[in-house]
């Protein structure tokens, strides 16, 4: 049994800031946060503490993890800092408004792209975002007997919580995942 790993980077870091927000007060609770684009911009999130936490210590048993998100300017060094900790990153270029694109498709070809071709039956795979848009890969997985899980904030999207397999909140783990 292997597990397979793939997370929106900037999905998860932005919704851990907005949980964040809400704990230090900035916010009452989430969904005031969200409506008014309240964040807590001092949080930072450790890769390799997210890859722990996702993976578990026995790296042997993760066939993949992947890290998709935006290009960064060439002299930030996130992406060298979240290859140490295991992901195999994939960056693609903003749009001409600075909007991130590719990110969703290009984890959901990889994802699918691995049940079909390289997985073996009992194998997890696991998403670490929590957008509604991955419903209908998660959909397709398990109706074809696959297990997919979503890890995520506690606000994830109803319809992907309910379509997973199973779902594990990151909201309890939030100061254990800051940098």
């Amino acid at each position: 049994m292997a597990d397979w790993i793939y997370v929106d980077n900037s999905n998860v870091f932005i919704e851990g800031k907005r949980v964040s927000a809400v704990k230090l007060g900035l916010a009452p609770d989430i969904w005031d946060a969200v409506q008014h684009r309240i964040l807590d911009n001092d949080y930072r999130m450790s890769f390799g503490k997210l890859y722990e936490f996702v993976a578990g210590d026995n790296r042997a048993e993760t066939a993949r993890a992947m890290l998709f998100g935006s290009r960064p300017p060439e002299n930030d060094a996130i992406w060298d800092i979240a290859k140490r900790a295991g992901f195999e990153v994939v960056t693609h270029d903003r749009n001409f408004a600075n909007k991130e694109k590719k990110i969703d498709t290009g984890l959901v070809a990889a994802l699918t792209r691995d049940a079909y071709r390289n997985a073996k039956r009992g194998d997890i795979f696991t998403i670490v975002s929590g957008d509604n848009d991955y419903v209908p890969a998660v959909q397709q997985l398990r109706e074809d007997g696959f297990q997919v899980d979503v890890v995520f904030w506690s606000h994830v999207g109803k319809e992907l919580r309910e379509t997973a397999s199973n779902f594990i909140s990151l909201d309890a783990h939030l100061d254990s995942l800051r940098v």
